[in-house]
């Protein structure tokens, strides 16, 4: 095993380990609050689905590829290769569709009383709610393609009939074919894409207001909620602006990894650790002091003055 192997498998692990503590003490907070008896608001909801769509992640593709970072091998069978990929692209769907409803959301209950979208605030929680159920049928039905080309690791002898991924194979088909393969996948995810940036432009253009008009106004409560409430909206777009710029990395490795006839466990290793940074990450972006949904939801019940659907 390479020095390269080697620091791949020291970054991989500790990734894997940082992103489990994250997502625990993220999903701790949550149970927490269902023990003091507090009523989930929509936002807790759709981080819930997005702790459980980071953990299938880490799980399927973090613990698998860090095990053959280190050098360990064929320790899935057929069905194994087939669930473990399949469950990936299921949590990274889910993933995806969680991170755009919260940046939705959040753009419809920070919308100024004139907007087109304030009409939406009471209609709000019932469609983020179906939207995110919805994505876990959507992304269960679409990746089950991965179950008809994903098997178990091959011997050398048929190397030119498979592709390897270091613990599993998928059937070798013509680079042509596999990019439109990711490019038909993609479909969802370009528009959810879509949506968070427009969802992220709004929610700076209500900064914006926001700012303007509190340099007339003088009042410390009004001051304090929409602080608060601009923190929260900070979080949300830092949190996009993550998750954009991790996808976009690992758009660029899988379309890399489809068009090498023979991609080396390197490039697999970089493919795997953009995949699992947005994991990773986002839950200590979502704890992040005072500036998280979590918390603005948790002081408007402690303080029991801010109304959100």
């Amino acid at each position: 095993m390479g020095d390269t192997h080697v620091s791949m498998g020291v970054i991989l692990l500790a990734q894997t380990v940082v992103g489990f503590v994250g997502n625990l003490s993220l999903l701790s907070h949550y149970l927490f609050l269902s023990l003091m008896g507090n009523r989930m608001r929509a936002t807790d909801l759709i981080i819930r689905h997005l702790i459980v769509a980071n953990f299938l992640s880490l799980l399927c593709r973090g613990v698998p590829q860090t095990m053959v970072a280190w050098g360990w091998r064929n320790f899935f069978n057929d069905v194994g290769c087939k669930m473990v990929f399949y469950l990936h692209r299921v949590g990274r769907g889910v993933s995806i569709v969680s991170t755009c409803s919260l940046s939705i959301f959040l753009a419809i209950i920070i919308s100024q009383g004139d907007s087109r979208w304030a009409g939406m605030k009471g209609r709000a929680h019932k469609h983020i709610v179906s939207t995110i159920y919805f994505s876990w049928g959507v992304f269960l039905l679409l990746s089950m393609v991965c179950l008809m080309y994903m098997t178990g690791p091959k011997t050398h002898d048929n190397i030119t009939s498979f592709k390897a991924y270091g613990y599993c194979s998928a059937v070798r088909h013509d680079p042509a074919a596999d990019v439109l393969y990711v490019a038909i996948l993609s479909v969802p995810d370009v528009l959810c894409l879509g949506l968070m940036l427009w969802a992220s432009r709004y929610m700076l253009f209500v900064l914006y207001r926001h700012k303007q008009r509190m340099r007339h106004i003088q009042r410390t409560s009004v001051s304090s909620r929409a602080s608060l409430q601009s923190r929260a909206t900070i979080s949300i777009l830092l949190l996009v602006c993550t998750f954009v710029s991790f996808y976009t990395m690992s758009c660029i490795c899988q379309i890399c990894s489809s068009v090498i006839y023979n991609p080396s466990p390197v490039l697999h290793h970089m493919a795997a650790f953009a995949m699992v940074c947005f994991p990773t990450f986002s839950p200590f972006l979502l704890m992040s002091g005072h500036s998280t949904p979590c918390s603005l939801l948790f002081t408007c019940r402690k303080k029991k003055k801010m109304v959100l659907p």
